[in-house]
């Protein structure tokens, strides 16, 4: 966007999709933002040119930073390759994380698990919540001392919080999906003098 007439085009296009995504009428976001709904419409059709106020009302109406708001947003596609993902081994069991950048409170990986092996699972925190989906294959999870056998489209949800495995049973490659909803670490407690 080196133009004004970019700037304002890119300016319009993402003010209409933080405000779509939100939900908001065009109505609720002036209110939100303290301006008039027929300036918040010149945004939009890409015809005002706001001043730093305006743009400041906004973005804190829409709960973004400033930059977001400006920021040129052609399709922001980045498609990252399979081995360039994170990839470990635990076990002779292929663990990949499934996001390519650090997502606050959430893992997704993919377990590739041959047969016969198991895949001990490390607590979480508490309030951490998991679901496991298996893709291929045949798996026993075992959460807390119980054990539950899936299949392939088979999903459990559990707390991460728990001793849990998971173990090929079958007699070919099982994949799985594993999604790890994690709970907000709590503040350690302090003793007051």
């Amino acid at each position: 966007m080196n133009d004004p007439f970019d700037f304002a085009a890119g300016l319009a296009q993402n003010v209409k999709a933080l405000r779509a995504a939100r939900g908001f009428s065009q109505a609720q976001l002036a209110k939100r933002a303290g301006i008039p709904r027929t300036t918040l419409s010149l945004l939009e059709s890409g015809t005002a040119n706001p001043t730093l106020d305006v743009a400041l009302r906004v973005a804190r109406a829409l709960d973004v930073h400033l930059e977001e708001l400006l920021e040129a947003r052609a399709s922001q596609t980045r498609v990252v390759k399979e081995a360039d993902l994170l990839q470990r081994e635990r076990g002779g069991v292929t663990v990949r994380n499934l996001l390519p950048e650090r997502v606050e409170g959430l893992d997704i990986e993919q377990l590739v698990i041959p047969p016969g092996r198991t895949l001990t699972g490390i607590p979480h925190t508490m309030g951490t919540r998991e679901y496991l989906s298996v893709v291929t294959g045949q798996l026993e999870l075992r959460v807390a001392g119980e054990s539950y056998r899936l299949g392939a489209g088979d999903v459990a949800a559990f707390h991460g919080s728990q001793r849990h495995s998971y173990t090929n049973l079958g007699r070919s490659v099982a994949r799985a999906f594993s999604v790890i909803a994690l709970a907000p670490a709590r503040p350690p407690l302090t003793r007051e003098p």
